[in-house]
């Protein structure tokens, strides 16, 4: 119990009681005086002979058992499953199939929640339909040459500098969160267009007819290259607006997802390895790993309902 120092029947006031009768008032006249009962006064005597002062401390008013409470090993998976995906509740919940409140308390217990300033409101928008709309992106990756880089190992010393830059092109379906992405050389109108055709023609054997394509304004997006490509095919393209990416928020998350989940978390001798990490990744998040975005579903499962609809 947290209450203030002074006020009457806390373990100072409690003391004054005791103190008085030991200075030679009657317990009658003690309790009278300072306002309680002779029960109250018998009832603390066993403990403040034992301790003194601090007897008189409040104990915890926590039941010596607690039978509904989590096993212990399922606290164990669901602290394991924190330390090294870095999820939240909700999603651990969806995993473990435990409610989020459980695993919530669980993660608080351990101290493994970070308590942070209330963010605004989102503005959240989804469409109704597979394919309605395409988000594009890209994001470059350091080339791995002569086996793992400085981020891995922890030093430069040795390594050849200036290797140059491969680029990870994204491309996520709106309303199912279905993702396709490669790791390519470069990031040029050219490859940029045919990136794009290999995942439209991807997302076509899903089930997928995709309508519009949103992206950033970088200069591949805005060549006349991927303009005519688009064009030919009848998909129409829009572009965020300058220096706001949470308009294309869904692919920057997913870029975040994979990073921290498998690019920057394996460490990798050559491309090859990072390619096949990456391939791996996406049949994992396409089929497996719950979404919270989609209420807990994988994007196939999004997908099957959606198509059944």
């Amino acid at each position: 119990m947290h209450c203030h120092p002074n006020a009457a029947l806390t373990p100072r006031g409690r003391a004054k009681v005791f103190t008085a009768v030991e200075a030679g008032m009657t317990v009658s006249a003690a309790c009278l005086a300072f306002g309680v009962s002779r029960r109250f006064y018998y009832r603390w005597l066993p403990r403040w002979r034992a301790q003194g002062h601090a007897g008189l401390v409040d104990h915890s008013s926590r039941p010596r058992s607690s039978p509904q409470r989590l096993p212990s090993i399922d606290e164990a998976r669901i602290v394991a499953l924190r330390r090294s995906l870095g999820w939240g509740a909700d999603r651990l919940g969806a995993l473990l199939g435990l409610p989020a409140s459980t695993c919530h308390r669980v993660l608080d217990r351990q101290g493994l929640i970070v308590r942070t300033r209330e963010r605004e409101p989102a503005n959240r928008c989804e469409h109704e339909h597979p394919g309605d709309l395409l988000h594009l992106d890209t994001k470059k990756l350091g080339r791995i040459v002569g086996g793992p880089g400085h981020r891995a190992t922890g030093h430069r010393r040795g390594r050849k500098r200036g290797v140059g830059w491969e680029v990870l092109h994204v491309a996520i379906d709106d309303a199912t969160r279905l993702v396709y992405a490669e790791i390519l050389p470069d990031e040029t109108a050219d490859t940029t267009a045919r990136f794009t055709l290999r995942a439209l023609r991807w997302f076509g054997t899903q089930g997928v007819a995709v309508r519009r394509i949103l992206s950033d304004n970088g200069s591949a997006y805005r060549s006349r290259l991927f303009a005519r490509t688009l064009l030919r095919i009848g998909i129409k393209h829009s572009r965020t607006r300058p220096y706001r990416p949470r308009t294309n928020g869904k692919v920057e998350r997913w870029i975040r997802t994979v990073l921290s989940e498998c690019l920057y978390l394996e460490v990798f001798g050559d491309g090859r390895q990072r390619r096949l990490a990456l391939d791996r990744f996406i049949r994992y998040y396409n089929g497996v790993r719950p979404h919270l975005g989609i209420g807990g579903r994988t994007p196939r499962q999004r997908l099957s309902e959606k198509l059944a609809a």
